[in-house]
């Protein structure tokens, strides 16, 4: 009968794992708003440091540390339009742009309008459906403890390019605090830490202002 507990485990622990993404995005459906430092290393030694903040219904504001230190970008998503003010905030020039113009693309090609947490998540469960997500380990990322989970494609399966995720949701809240992206033959893509999240930020009134 060992064979049977074991087949019963397997699929207690698949259950679980889909439950965890499940109310990774039921939890940020709660959220008011948000703010984080996100560190970004590429597979090609690429480094992106960004203060990240995020407030419903989707306004995004980026503030640069690496690289363009000092450029401010502000997504305003009733007008779907982004200001750029490469020199910060409070000095000329600004630039008025659509999400999708090249010359605030991600490296690999991503909006400022898809950027959220929530596109992420959105993602992962679009891998998920067509792949498999691994029973969740307990971890820890930057001192807070941790779900590790890991989402891999069927054979020939990517999402944006990504073929297997391990994401790290903060054991409490689930909102992600670490993602590490890979392709199909297994290499790495980029790493993502986002580790001193805050959750339900209070941002004064002219934060967002574009």
């Amino acid at each position: 009968m060992r064979w049977l507990a074991l087949v019963l485990a397997l699929l207690a622990g698949e259950a679980m794992s889909a439950d965890v993404l499940a109310d990774a995005r039921a939890r940020l459906r709660e959220l008011h708003s948000y703010r984080l430092t996100l560190r970004a290393l590429a597979a090609d030694g690429e480094r992106q440091v960004i203060r990240y903040a995020w407030r419903r219904p989707g306004w995004i504001r980026m503030d640069f540390v690496e690289p363009h230190r000092g450029a401010v970008l502000i997504y305003d998503p009733g007008a779907q339009r982004v200001r750029l003010s490469p020199f910060g905030a409070e000095h000329l020039p600004t630039l008025n742009l659509s999400p999708d113009n090249p010359l605030i693309r991600s490296p690999r090609g991503h909006s400022v309008d898809r950027s959220d947490v929530g596109a992420l998540l959105a993602n992962l469960a679009e891998l998920r459906a067509r792949g498999t997500l691994a029973a969740p380990v307990a971890a820890e990322v930057g001192g807070r403890p941790a779900t590790l989970i890991e989402i891999e494609g069927d054979a020939g399966v990517s999402v944006g390019g990504v073929h297997r995720y391990r994401v790290w949701l903060a054991e409490d809240s689930l909102f992600p605090l670490k993602v590490q992206s890979y392709d199909a033959r297994g290499a790495p893509i980029e790493s993502v830490d986002m580790s001193d999240a805050e959750l339900d930020v209070a941002f004064h009134e002219q934060f967002f202002v574009p």
